[in-house]
């Protein structure tokens, strides 16, 4: 049986997910000194104010989302290629992922779904559960002019049948 790796409180990985994503956009900046703020001027030292372009905030999701990917990869890693289509297995991997991926969207106000999580989605199918099938099979119509002939055969033969059933029921002799 494959090693499962237990996740910590999801609130710490969140925030150390965030930690990351804002320390490789560069936004948390040690060091800085806040001067000329005397405890009488009774002001606070200033804030660091974001101009969310959309052009940033796509930049820093797709940070997120990168590193989103990476995790459910090193988590799929404990995934053997028989559990692959076993969704007891995998649900936890995938739930993170989705997850991951609509909580960024959400915090950053991106909209979700969109179209960078919607290629890791399939990127996620296609790299592992490309050769999972359904346990039912999946049905299809038959081609159309087979089902003509289902369709057009009862009709046809329900005429007769009446004509038949008429006609036996006017021979006089009783039946034994």
């Amino acid at each position: 049986m494959a090693r499962r790796v237990q996740t910590g409180s999801g609130r710490l990985s969140r925030g150390l997910l965030l930690l990351w994503a804002l320390l490789g956009t560069g936004l948390c900046h040690t060091g800085m000194e806040a001067e000329g703020f005397a405890q009488e001027n009774r002001t606070s030292p200033p804030m660091a104010t974001f101009n969310w372009t959309t052009q940033f905030v796509e930049e820093t999701y797709s940070n997120i989302t990168q590193r989103c990917w990476e995790i459910f990869v090193d988590l799929m890693r404990n995934v053997t290629a028989a559990e692959l289509c076993e969704w007891k297995v995998i649900s936890r991997p995938y739930s993170f992922l989705q997850a991951c991926l609509e909580d960024w969207a959400d915090q950053l106000h991106y909209g979700y779904p969109n179209a960078l999580a919607e290629q890791y989605i399939f990127q996620s199918h296609h790299r592992y559960f490309h050769n999972c099938t359904q346990e039912h099979p999946v049905y299809f119509d038959p081609p159309e002019d087979v089902l003509l002939a289902m369709i057009i055969a009862p009709i046809c033969l329900i005429p007769f049948l009446v004509t038949l059933v008429i006609w036996r029921s006017k021979d006089g002799k009783a039946q034994p």
